[in-house]
């Protein structure tokens, strides 16, 4: 029997079903993942937002970034940023820098500052998210990493990695 309408026309009704059973448990993992991002940001709620946090995290996994390139990974526009930006600048966690390879360009870059608050952030996240795990039974965590691993991967975002040098999930 296939679908009819929408997303899961000419689809198997098994699939259409399977691909809305995935959408529901992801928009319920997200939820709880939400909630983890919120409490780990409660701390520092009255310096930065969660949309100003994810620039933090994103000049931090990539070192520097004229507006343009942190506008489009973000997926807004360019004013959209410069407001964020302009407000991290006047907290003291971004700084702007002339390019040395292209002097009509500004650089955003995460002061020392605002490389502290995404490590403190991200610890406070990390232990949150352990502690969740250690709940899970062993045998579906190995499923749960390669699942989300792809998830990732299909939605292009850069791992949140151990090492110290890139320690970064926002």
């Amino acid at each position: 029997m296939h679908g009819t309408g929408g997303s899961g026309a000419g689809r198997p009704t098994s699939a259409v079903s399977e691909s809305e059973d995935l959408v529901t448990a992801l928009l319920t993992a997200s939820r709880a993942l939400v909630g983890v991002s919120a409490r780990s940001l409660a701390d520092v709620e009255d310096t930065v937002t969660l949309a100003q946090f994810r620039i933090l995290v994103l000049l931090s996994s990539q070192g520097r970034s004229t507006l343009v390139q942190l506008a489009a990974r973000l997926g807004v526009n360019a004013s959209t940023a410069q407001r964020q930006v302009d407000r991290l600048v006047r907290e003291e966690l971004v700084d702007r820098r002339e390019n040395p390879d292209d002097r009509r360009q500004v650089l955003l870059v995460p002061t020392a500052q605002g490389a502290r608050l995404v490590e403190a952030v991200t610890d406070r996240r990390r232990d949150e998210i352990a502690r969740i795990v250690q709940t899970l039974p062993g045998e579906d965590r190995a499923a749960l990493v390669a699942a989300l691993e792809a998830f990732a991967e299909a939605a292009n975002e850069p791992a949140a990695g151990r090492d110290p040098a890139h320690p970064l999930g926002w």
